[in-house]
């Protein structure tokens, strides 16, 4: 009978396993990477939710319009924005001069390129109609302004 001898014999073979009942200590940083991923992806999408309002004090000088009640918390603008008003009967006013329908793009785009306004405030009548309101909406974004619609709180009860 013959006996294979295999090079490190017995001796090798306790090595690897006291090698693998060995604690490990590297990190595996892979799925720690993940979650951190994850994580920013979840802040990116929820910090533009966070501004929800408005809070602002009609100046005497715009006109008066009926704003509709919801539940947006006020904010706190950097710079004073453009204010564009649809009154109840569907006449626009950009901050307190009635303007024509198809002269807001290029008004709009003149102040921008002025440097006069970085934002544009919203105001609605609530008996105007939706479609009022949308129309001003399309003409601000041709002008290339961002756009806050402005309400008035309701009251919690």
């Amino acid at each position: 009978m013959g006996a294979a001898l295999q090079p490190g014999g017995a001796l090798a073979n306790r090595r690897a396993r006291r090698r693998s009942s060995l604690p490990m200590s590297e990190i595996n940083v892979t799925p720690m990477v993940d979650v951190m991923l994850v994580l920013l992806i979840i802040f990116m999408v929820t910090a533009p939710l966070l501004t929800v309002g408005v809070d602002i004090d009609a100046p005497a000088q715009l006109p008066e319009v009926e704003l509709p009640a919801t539940e947006a918390g006020p904010v706190t603008p950097e710079q004073a924005p453009l204010s564009i008003t649809v009154d109840a009967e569907g006449k626009i006013f950009l901050q307190n001069t009635e303007i024509d329908f198809d002269e807001l793009v290029p008004k709009l785009a003149a102040i921008r390129e002025a440097g006069g306004g970085t934002q544009v405030w919203v105001r609605g009548d609530k008996s105007t109609p939706y479609g009022n309101v949308a129309k001003v909406l399309v003409r601000i974004k041709e002008a290339g302004l961002p756009v806050t619609l402005v309400t008035d709180q309701v009251d919690q009860l």
